[in-house]
């Protein structure tokens, strides 16, 4: 049975056959990546220590544990189907106010800790959500800070995000929550270096 370009390419030389058979193919894997990368999974590189030692960055980056930043794999269709959940690690579009604040912009990757509609606060360290602590196993003690923050309520449609190094933090309780729109996609995987490989 004799596919489109078969019948597209009838009475050519065999050498043009087969080189239009390559060009298809070839573009056909580009554009098929291309799709994936644009609405599935996308690779992204961990840049700073502010999710230490969750996600490992390269020395000599301040604070940063690893000869390798981990290269980590986000879902970005996960979000079509259900909300987002507290805990999730998601990487997002910083809001700008993060190029002042924090000295970058653009694609951050933190932990998801208060969801639209909620109050958070922040006493010595410790977080609370609507006025109840909350536990949180991804903080190891000795990265706690002392920060105290008040109490604020995040907007519907709006998500405060924390890093779990939260001494090398610069995250929402400085630039504040993110919108639903700006999040790209729920990290599930990192992939390198080898010695990393896991499932978050």
């Amino acid at each position: 049975m004799r596919g489109p370009i078969d019948r597209l390419t009838e009475g050519l030389p065999h050498a043009w056959r087969v080189t239009i058979d390559w060009l298809v193919t070839i573009v056909g894997a580009i554009l098929i990546v291309l799709a994936i990368k644009a609405w599935v999974v996308n690779p992204y590189r961990i840049p700073s220590s502010s999710m230490e030692p969750t996600l490992h960055c390269a020395r000599p980056g301040a604070g940063c544990e690893a000869s390798f930043s981990d290269r980590v794999l986000a879902n970005r269709f996960l979000y079509h189907l259900r909300k987002p959940k507290r805990g999730d690690i998601i990487v997002f579009q910083a809001p700008q106010k993060a190029l002042t604040l924090c000295g970058s912009a653009g694609v951050y990757v933190k932990r998801l800790i208060a969801l639209p509609g909620e109050t958070w606060s922040e006493k010595d360290g410790v977080v609370f959500i609507n006025g109840k602590r909350l536990d949180e196993p991804w903080v190891d003690q000795g990265r706690r800070d002392a920060e105290t923050w008040p109490s604020r309520k995040i907007p519907e449609g709006h998500y405060f995000f924390m890093g779990d190094n939260r001494k090398f933090s610069c995250d929402s309780r400085r630039w504040g929550p993110v919108p639903r729109d700006d999040l790209i996609g729920q990290v599930f995987a990192t992939y390198w270096p080898p010695s990393r490989i896991s499932f978050h």
